[in-house]
């Protein structure tokens, strides 16, 4: 039986590597990775070749030809691209067509959201896939929920520190809308299943572990850690004062994607939030299938037993490149573009080097 040959695209990413790992983990995967000539070097992908990754150079933003080149003998191509880069899908796609891709996984990776002004985030990833849907393009949309690694709130002790992006310490609303939550790890395993698996094809996949309010995160992690976690709840009204003023300023910028981080934090809130719609039951009103359905033997990390690891500090941060502050101890510093809440969601890097998700 010949293997299924995969093209990560984002393949140095947070969720890139879980997805890498996922299919290495599995004999029936080639994986392949696509790079930028000037990457080729860079430790993050000399560690993925060590592994077994066969790389291709390659650029999202070079001619269609050589795409199509390098998408040639690809049977699946999975895209974990930047928020800013959502467009450079759209080459990609047309490549994926030409080359005969049997299958495309353009870069969705998010919370659950219907299109249509909810989530700009959402429907620039939408312009996506409709331009797939034209060209006939055989695709899988995957979502996956908020993960376990950015639910939590910081501990007053400094424990978790270690761990954590930001302080993580706002509570949306009442703080009683459940969330779907997967844990970073599981995401590969879940994209190792649903790639090769017919009744995906052509569909949406909400994949997921488990389903908390944040409410519920913070009494488990009380709990476990024995310390009492400072609540600070963000009324209704005051996401909704958000959202409208950072769409008000948005729309005054020259079209800047780091300058509608805020709109997307803030229309984030307000969807899984206020809305509720990282939920399993709206996934499959808006036509999901979920990973619960079409895995039901699948055992994911348990979210409790994950908390215990990041008290106990032997849990695996995620964008280990940022640290809370000694001096501030709830933010992080400034940095280039980026700032303390924005590296929640865009920690910064170099676009389209390691092309992370989210």
């Amino acid at each position: 039986m010949s293997r299924t040959r995969v093209m990560l695209v984002g393949a140095a990413g947070e969720t890139g590597g879980s997805i890498a790992n996922g299919l290495l983990e599995n004999p029936n995967f080639e994986v392949h990775a696509l790079v930028r000539p000037r990457s080729v070097q860079k430790p993050a992908i000399t560690a993925l070749q060590d592994r077994g990754v066969q790389i291709r150079k390659g650029d999202l933003k070079g001619p269609e030809e050589s795409l199509i080149d390098v998408l040639t003998g690809i049977d699946v191509v999975i895209s974990c691209v930047g928020p800013a880069e959502q467009q450079d899908q759209i080459p990609l796609a047309k490549a994926a067509k030409s080359a005969g891709v049997q299958r495309f996984v353009p870069c969705g990776f998010i919370t659950v959201a219907p299109p249509g002004g909810i989530m700009w985030l959402r429907d620039e990833k939408e312009t996506v896939y409709n331009h797939i849907k034209q060209l006939r393009l055989p695709y899988t949309i995957i979502d996956v929920g908020w993960w376990y690694q950015l639910s939590y709130p910081r501990l007053g002790s400094g424990r978790t520190d270690y761990a954590m992006t930001t302080a993580n310490n706002e509570i949306v609303g009442d703080g009683n809308t459940p969330v779907a939550l997967t844990d970073l790890r599981d995401i590969g395993r879940y994209v190792a299943k649903i790639i090769v698996d017919d009744r995906t094809l052509n569909k949406m996949v909400f994949a997921y572990n488990t389903v908390l309010s944040q409410n519920e995160i913070y009494d488990l992690l009380e709990e476990i850690s024995e310390e009492k976690v400072q609540r600070n709840y963000i009324p209704e009204e005051g996401i909704y004062t958000r959202v409208l003023a950072a769409r008000q300023s948005s729309e005054t910028y020259p079209f800047d994607p780091v300058k509608f981080i805020p709109r997307y934090l803030a229309e984030n809130q307000l969807s899984w939030g206020i809305r509720g719609d990282n939920h399993p039951d709206y996934a499959k009103y808006l036509g999901y299938l979920t990973s619960k359905d079409l895995y039901p033997d699948f055992r994911p990390h348990d979210f409790k037993e994950y908390l215990e690891t990041v008290v106990r500090g032997t849990a695996k941060g995620v964008y280990t490149d940022r640290y809370i502050s000694k001096a501030q101890q709830r933010f992080f510093p400034r940095s280039e573009s980026s700032d303390s809440l924005y590296t929640r969601i865009f920690p910064r890097t170099e676009s389209s080097d390691s092309l992370y998700a989210r």
